[in-house]
Parts: structure tokens; sequence; C-alpha cells
């Protein structure tokens, strides 16, 4: 789809420019807009690089069974079925750590080896577990408790104050992540009937 759209929007951008007479402001744009999207990507690519290191010192310390046990409760209403043995319960909590960080870049490979280590354990392999289901939720509507990506973004942007947007963030994720947690059990115990 997207293969579709972004040629149908270049197209009618070029030809808008060309019937207002605003060429030169095309080319300069896309010229300013190519060079502040190479900023962005390093400022990102420092980012995810500073978190993917700490998200791998906390896999190599003891930090990673305290953080477990803080999201115990948590694992177990969420994930009722997982046993905090399993791999993919490490996976999971590590996701939800990257997540709670706000580094969904660092997360999403955590997220992807959760996910292909829950599906060596379902029993039918064309169809989502429970935890597979709670886990997609999750990570669609991830609590954030320190928005690094939102944040780097607005710095990137020259805001007077990056970090303003910290408290509307918790507000938002949290009832992203309580209404999606809670219609998932919900729907999880209509449909199993």
């Amino acid at each position: 789809m997207l293969n579709i759209l972004w040629p149908v929007f270049i197209i009618i951008s070029i030809l808008y420019a060309i019937a207002t007479q605003n060429v030169d402001n095309l080319g300069n744009g896309i010229f300013d807009y190519s060079k502040k999207a190479v900023d962005l990507s390093i400022t990102f690519l420092g980012t995810m690089c500073l978190w993917t290191g700490i998200i791998e010192i906390i896999k190599q310390t003891s930090l990673i069974n305290k953080l477990k046990k803080f999201l115990k409760p948590i694992m177990k209403i969420l994930f009722p079925k997982l046993n905090s043995k399993d791999k993919e319960y490490e996976e999971i909590s590590m996701n939800i750590i990257a997540n709670f960080l706000g580094i969904g870049n660092a997360a999403t490979p955590l997220g992807i080896k959760a996910m292909k280590s829950m599906q060596e354990n379902n029993d039918k392999k064309d169809t989502l577990n429970d935890n597979m289901v709670m886990f997609i939720v999750l990570n669609t509507a991830s609590i954030q408790i320190i928005p690094t990506t939102v944040i780097a973004i607005r710095n990137s942007l020259n805001s007077q104050n990056p970090t303003k947007i910290i408290v509307p963030v918790w507000i938002a994720t949290m009832v992203a992540a309580a209404t999606g947690i809670l219609l998932t059990k919900i729907l999880l115990k209509i449909y199993k009937r």
C-alpha cells in the first residue's frame, strides 16, 4: 500500500509545485529536509546505541533478576500460563523494560525473540496463543516512563523544553495500556467459549 501512496504523494507535490510556480521551494525543501532526516537518524542511532547497550548490561548483571522480581506480579496477571523459568518469560520481561524506558527500537529485537520463543511452544502454529496476543497488545500500547524517542525528536527540532511531554506521555500510555489489557482479557474470555 505504501508503495502506491508515496509515489502518488510525490507526484501530486511536484505537480502542485509546478502549478503554483514554487519549483524553487520544492527543490530547497527536498535538500533541507533530506539533511534534517539524516540529522534525526544520527540522533536516533546514538540514542538507540546507548539504550541497547544499557539493556545488554542489564542482561549480563544480577539487575535482570531484580527487575524480573519487580515485574513478577504484573507478569502473573498478564501471562498467567507462563512459567517464570521459561526463556520467553525473560525475553518478555526485557521487552517490557525496554518499552518502559521508551526505547521501542531496542525493544523490537527483544520482542521478535520473545515471539519466536512463544511460537516454538505454541501447539497451534497457525494461531496465536493467549500469551502472544497479550504480548502484541503490550507492545502496541506500552507504558513509557522515559519517552526517549520523542524526547530525541523534540531535541533534534530545537525544542525549548524537550522533556515537557513526559507527564502527558505517562497519562496517554497508561490509559492505552490499561484499555488494551482490559479489552484483551475480556475478548480472550469471550472467544474461549
